[in-house]
């Protein structure tokens, strides 16, 4: 069969790559439309227990409030972020201190977004991606790397700047490369030893200090597989806060096809043939990344149709 041509960057929708809300940057320093628009009735407001979110019962959803139903206090309590607008309609996000008992806001469903993400529709899964990775950077980032004198909260909650001497410093986002390996009609798809029994994905590795996303591609694939590969090529990207990472998509051909995996990231690797990948897909004897991620997406681009079964 001859070599199926990598789909062009921005033919295929990436779950979380799309663009929910304007976040209206230029408001984040103008303190006093924040504590208006912040009061309207009209403004959104979603309420994190330190990563926690609430949500309806299938998870699909974000329950928000305004700051009037917010218990008593937890404004004092919590971090407010301006997140941004979506049809003229302000969104913030306000990070609580999670309590010592562990208990909710309220008796509705709560949960990590990394536990609804798979169900979480837009706009609400854009949104709460960005305040997830807000709050995970808050939440690691209490102290300046400089000097040591705590940070001080600016510019709606985008910005933290050292008390002692005014050093800024900005949001996190780790860069990582994950991609389809592919040699003709075969797909190197590989596993973790934690990972269930059938598990499989695309390999994927974060970018090294002084390397190209095309560098890091290809150091990792021969690391993790001894798979050497050319023809880097851009496939697309997606936020992903688990906690602060941005997953950029390549496509990569095989110059060689030998695999020995390296036993510490990867305990096994396998070239896939697209009928071996559709058949153990619909028999269950291969499992698949979930929907919602990037690498499914990478995949099923590749196989040129949706493919049964999920993680």
């Amino acid at each position: 069969m001859s070599e199926v041509q990598f789909p062009e960057p921005g033919s295929v929708e990436i779950a979380l790559s799309v663009r929910t809300h304007d976040r209206v940057g230029v408001r984040r320093t103008d303190a006093a439309w924040l504590a208006e628009t912040w009061a309207l009735g009209s403004t959104r407001v979603a309420p994190l227990v330190g990563t926690f979110l609430p949500v309806d019962a299938e998870g699909a959803s974000v329950r928000w409030r305004t700051a009037a139903d917010l218990p008593e206090g937890a404004e004092e309590q919590g971090q407010r972020i301006f997140l941004g607008s979506r049809d003229d309609v302000a969104h913030f996000a306000l990070v609580l201190p999670r309590p010592e008992d562990d208990r909710p806001l309220d008796s509705g469903r709560w949960s990590s977004l990394r536990g609804v993400v798979q169900s979480l529709q837009e706009p609400d899964a854009g949104f709460m991606v960005h305040a997830v990775a807000l709050a995970e950077w808050h939440a690691g980032h209490r102290f300046c790397p400089r000097d040591g004198s705590r940070l001080q909260v600016t510019d709606a909650g985008h910005v933290l700047r050292c008390e002692g001497h005014g050093h800024q410093q900005f949001p996190r986002t780790d860069p990582a490369v994950i991609m389809m390996v592919t040699d003709g009609d075969r797909a190197l798809l590989g596993r973790q030893e934690s990972w269930p029994e059938g598990r499989y994905s695309t390999l994927a590795g974060f970018v090294d200090p002084g390397e190209s996303l095309e560098e890091a591609v290809v150091r990792e694939v021969a690391e993790e597989t001894g798979v050497h590969v050319s023809d880097v090529t851009y496939f697309g990207n997606q936020p992903w806060p688990f906690p602060q990472s941005l997953m950029v998509g390549f496509f990569a051909r095989a110059t060689s096809t030998d695999i020995q995996v390296d036993g510490a990231e990867i305990s096994d690797a396998r070239w896939f043939s697209r009928a071996e990948l559709r058949s153990g897909a619909e028999s269950g004897d291969l499992v698949l990344p979930g929907g919602i991620s990037i690498s499914r997406s990478l995949v099923e681009a590749w196989y040129g149709e949706p493919l049964p079964g999920h993680w």
